[in-house]
């Protein structure tokens, strides 16, 4: 172990790591029941677009959530561990509440359709990658996602400068993802709540994306 690694673990060891699992778990279930017993129009059926955003964002924020885990635990950037949780428990909670709402709709949580298919042919589509012939692993690109190597160095450079550069570099790609997502459904999408919940993603997300990039700035990231 080297002194930086002695000089960390204290730090990490205080770290509620047990409560934050606990919040999440709660707030989860909380936002699940929000969404299921939620006051929908009873006359108002969704749309394609109202339900494909349901089922895509919840794979986007549930990668959210990994990657502002890894951040919260072992970062020593006092700024960046609040944005981690942050993000944790609010885009958890909102996965919680878009679950509710596939319930109360009575469909599965997974369609058959490809990722953002719903997006297909509108000015939101990624620059035009959202078509059929994309790969799973193009479509997860197109949306801002991090590949199965970058979590892997997000895990190994937990902890150090570089793994705060890291993340605020991924998640300010992922966040830019889902805006074009929001932005598609708050055109798309006929659901009040749903539209309502579009607009809070949009202001969260762009206000996090600036405090990442301020972030970037403080820490000489390059």
């Amino acid at each position: 172990m080297t002194r930086a690694d002695a000089d960390r673990a204290p730090a990490r060891a205080r770290r509620p790591w047990p409560l934050i699992v606990f919040v999440l778990v709660l707030v989860a279930g909380g936002a699940f029941a929000a969404g299921r017993f939620s006051a929908f129009d009873a006359t108002m059926a969704p749309n394609p677009a109202d339900i494909g955003f349901a089922r895509d964002m919840q794979v986007h924020h549930a990668q959210a959530v990994e990657m502002a885990l890894i951040e919260y635990r072992a970062t020593q950037d006092d700024e960046l561990r609040v944005v981690a949780y942050d993000i944790a428990t609010g885009q958890q909670a909102q996965n919680g509440e878009m679950y509710g709402w596939l319930v109360q709709w009575k469909l599965p949580q997974r369609g058959s359709e490809p990722l953002m298919a719903w997006m297909q042919g509108t000015e939101h589509d990624h620059g035009g990658a959202v078509t059929p012939q994309a790969t799973e692993d193009e479509l997860r690109e197109a949306m801002g996602m991090a590949t199965d190597e970058e979590l892997e160095r997000l895990r190994e450079t937990a902890g150090t400068t570089q793994g705060d550069c890291l993340f605020t570099d991924l998640m300010i790609r992922h966040h830019t993802g889902a805006l074009e997502m929001i932005a598609a459904v708050r055109e798309l999408g006929s659901v009040p709540r749903v539209l309502q919940t579009a607009e809070a993603m949009a202001d969260t997300q762009q206000r996090e994306i600036d405090v990442l990039r301020s972030a970037q700035t403080r820490l000489g990231c390059g």
